[in-house]
């Protein structure tokens, strides 16, 4: 009977063109009397019922006033889902040469933002109820997922109410599918059966739509509660997330990883999805972990520690820690994958290696021992210190595990935050957060402890006595000995004296056993040097060459660097055959890395003091400007003299003499030599020798000679031979571009930029303007496509410098 009465309500209310308030009034009454319109209408009265609700949406909108009756009871009373179809058609409606009346406009929002706040768990409802198509409902699933699109779209930029905001809206919409996930809960209790496809297709759209954090800070939380002791909750949330379509898959699963509090959770959110769903288990073994690489310490914590807590998703765990130590121990991986991603992959190896258990780490130990052996030769071949560092400290948590007995390998490197995370990674996290003891507790506890620890104070008090005793006895047994301790309170200690002839300097530190005075002439070298430069030209040579082969023979503190300020101060002094000495035998036989790498540091040392200003045969550096930073402790002691040279800063002074110290100034003492310092270094690097080989394994030593030489070219600015050194190193730099090694592209991009800043722009237009577009097109392939991201941004500020010479030369040659 209740559907025959709104069967007759409806053919009233569209009898005519428009309903009258009685017929509008039987309608309502006869939704009320059928229960909400739900249970009873069938395809054509819900079809009928949406045209009468359209037709009185778009009449209220259009109307000069909003329409009397009691329309709005009829939107109350229908079902939710055609009422809020009606309202967005109504919106969405394009307005023509028609305005739309304000206070129409006002009644459909404030009728749609009753819908939203009071019966979107009803629609989500009535989606579940609709079944036979391959994705429930997708006319109102469309207009659920994307109601603040669409009516921010309708609107046009005009004000809305702040429910429809999406960090609004889309809580509200967890809410309702928590609520929605109640019903089905209780349905499930009674024996009947529920479909929860269609809110599985909203999260995923709503997810895939970047409207993650807005859904998932409320319902993650909301199901880990629910889902702590209630297996149908758990079969409810698992069903759910499996039931999500493939291609939202991803954006979902990430979504409930980087918002769940442990792994546990995790799991019973989860389920075993991974096992269960192809697509999911390509996202969580491979995507997450071997693609991308954004993700955080905490978010991998979670992810793995998911895969340990079942014995279905163990063996995935097994195998993705094989496949990230394959990736890991790959030489080309190595060479042109960027540091983060090394120290993701890591960070991630390390992870599963302490959800291990003995018996699977037994059972892999041979692939761990040979993936361990290729991995940490690959990263110590790396140019990069951060990748040799992190080679280091994945063999030794791998030779830990494998090794539990035996030796384990140990490496010297810097013990700083980073690697203390990293080792501390190796040790299993929580999977659940453990509740804090209370105060109260914690007071009881210590009160308890405090007799303990006075009994074992009494126990050690004792056990010293029995020392003392001992001792005492002991000094009984030798009071017979009757001599007495000689007092040097006031002895001093004798200082050897250093040589005071250049000549003498040279026989101590060839021939000379007598290590105080070895240890004298060491530390006096460098000042002697310099005080006496005639007698130093004299055994220039001579002297550059003991002390490249000069090796430590007492512990003295700083040997490495009062050598390397000494060879510095003899280059200083006599640069030309010390220069060509040092040059020569960079590319000799018979020399170690660390030899080499010492002899390019001495050059750019002595480059750099020779091309700085000289005040009174002092070298004058030139202080970079820089921001100083005040400490924050100390910001309101010195108010005064902050804000005095702030106004001293900023106040111009027109007749007050000179203010300022006068800069330094003198002739580039590094001009005429300049040559003699760049050029021998280019010329046999592709030469390998048995010991020496520049393009091969030697790529380290590659990259400090790339260095090396674009610091050079800098500080070679405004000599003679500037030109002729930019053109020579943009050929050394076209020949290497494409090198696998990081380090040597930073030197090579690196030696670009000193090139742009150190070349006159008109020799540069001149000379290399074939080169320069070259460049210019290798540079934009760097930024786009290589893995290092210093070279890349190296690569972007070359472009800019160009740019940059590019409107210059266009001021000085107007087209």
């Amino acid at each position: 009977m209740a559907t025959a009465a709104v069967e007759s309500a409806l053919r009233e209310a569209l009898a005519g063109p428009a309903p009258g308030p009685a017929a509008l009034g039987a309608l309502r009454d006869a939704l009320v009397a059928a229960g909400g319109g739900e249970a009873g209408l069938g395809p054509r009265e819900r079809e009928r019922l949406g045209a009468v609700l359209r037709c009185l949406a778009a009449a209220a909108l259009t109307g000069p006033e909003e329409p009397a009756g009691p329309w709005r009871g009829c939107f109350g009373e229908a079902p939710p889902g055609l009422a809020l179809s009606a309202l967005l058609a109504a919106l969405s409606e394009p307005r023509g040469a028609a305005p739309r009346a304000g206070a129409g406009l006002r009644a459909l929002l404030e009728e749609l933002e009753r819908l939203v706040r009071g019966r979107l768990p009803a629609v989500l409802g009535e989606l579940c109820r609709q079944r036979g198509a391959a994705e429930p409902g997708a006319g109102l699933l469309g207009a659920v997922v994307a109601l603040p699109e669409r009516l921010s779209n309708a609107l046009q930029g005009g004000h809305h109410p702040s429910v429809f905001l999406p960090q609004n809206y889309f809580p509200l919409l967890a809410a309702a599918i928590v609520e929605a996930l109640h019903e089905v809960a209780a349905a499930l209790r009674g024996g009947s059966d529920c479909s929860i496809s269609a809110l599985s297709h909203v999260l995923g759209k709503v997810c895939i739509r970047g409207r993650q954090k807005e859904i998932l800070s409320v319902l993650v939380p909301r199901l880990a509660e629910l889902t702590k002791s209630d297996c149908i909750w758990q079969r409810i949330s698992w069903h759910l997330v499996e039931c999500v379509p493939d291609r939202c898959m991803e954006a979902v699963v990430l979504g409930f990883v980087e918002r769940a509090p442990g792994a546990d959770v995790l799991s019973r959110l989860l389920g075993n999805l991974v096992v269960k769903n192809k697509h999911a288990q390509f996202v969580v073994t491979q995507k997450f972990l071997l693609l991308q690489y954004g993700y955080t310490t905490a978010v991998l914590q979670n992810l793995l520690g998911y895969l340990s807590l079942d014995s279905l998703r163990r063996a995935l765990l097994i195998k993705v820690l094989q496949e990230l130590l394959e990736t890991w121990s790959s030489s080309s991986a190595v060479k042109h994958s960027p540091p983060e991603q090394q120290e993701y992959i890591s960070k991630a190896i390390l992870i599963c290696l302490s959800h291990l258990k003995d018996s699977e780490i037994e059972s892999c130990r041979q692939e761990l021992l040979t993936s361990m052996m290729e991995g940490v030769k690959c990263h110590l071949d790396s140019s990069l210190p951060q990748i040799r560092r992190l080679g280091m400290i994945v063999a030794e948590s791998i030779s830990s595990k494998i090794n539990t007995d035996g030796p384990v390998l140990k490496f010297q490197y810097e013990e700083d935050d980073e690697a203390r995370e990293l080792k501390s990674l190796l040790v299993q996290a929580p999977l659940f957060c453990v509740p804090s003891v209370p105060d109260d507790s914690r007071k009881e506890k210590a009160d308890a402890a405090l007799p303990s620890a006075s009994e074992s104070n009494g126990k050690s008090h004792t056990a010293a006595a029995h020392v003392v005793s001992d001792e005492e006895s002991d000094t009984e047994l030798d009071s017979d000995d009757d001599l007495t301790p000689y007092d040097m309170s006031e002895d001093k200690e004798l200082k050897t004296k250093a040589p005071v002839y250049i000549r003498d300097c040279i026989e101590v530190l060839t021939g000379s056993e007598d290590v105080d005075k070895w240890e004298a002439t060491v530390k006096a070298l460098e000042s002697l040097v310099r005080k006496n430069p005639a007698a130093t030209r004299e055994v220039s040579v001579e002297l550059a060459k003991i002390l490249l082969h000069l090796e430590e023979k007492t512990c003295i503190e700083g040997f490495a660097e009062l050598r390397q300020r000494a060879q510095v101060a003899v280059l200083t002094v006599d640069p030309i055959p010390v220069a060509q000495y040092l040059t020569s035998q960079f590319y000799s036989l018979n020399y170690s890395l660390r030899q080499r790498m010492d002899i390019l540091d001495v050059l750019v040392l002595a480059a750099r003091e020779l091309s700085c200003p000289k005040v009174h045969g002092k070298t004058k550096h030139v202080e970079k400007p820089c921001v100083q930073l005040l400490p924050a402790s100390d910001s309101s002691k010195d108010w005064r003299r902050i804000v005095d040279e702030r106004i001293k800063s900023k106040t111009r002074r027109f007749a007050k003499g000179p203010s300022q110290v006068q800069v330094a100034s003198g002739p580039n003492e590094f001009n005429s030599v300049a040559g003699h310092f760049f050029f021998p270094l280019l010329q046999n690097f592709d030469r390998p020798l048995s010991t020496f080989d520049l393009l091969g394994e030697d790529h380290f030593v590659l990259g400090r000679l790339v260095h090396t030489l674009a610091v050079l070219l800098y500080l070679a600015v405004n000599t003679m031979a500037v030109t002729a050194m930019g053109k020579a190193l943009m050929e050394f730099v076209w020949a290497l571009r494409f090198h696998t090694d990081s380090y040597v592209r930073q030197g090579l991009l690196s030696c670009i930029s000193s090139m742009l800043v150190s070349v006159p722009a008109e020799h540069l237009l001149n000379n290399m303007t074939e080169e320069l577009l070259e460049t210019q097109s290798w540079l934009g392939d760097v930024v786009e496509k290589d893995p290092d991201g210093d070279c890349r941004r190296l690569a972007l500020q070359n472009l800019l410098l160009m740019e940059n010479l590019k409107k210059k030369l266009n001021k000085i040659v107007p087209s």
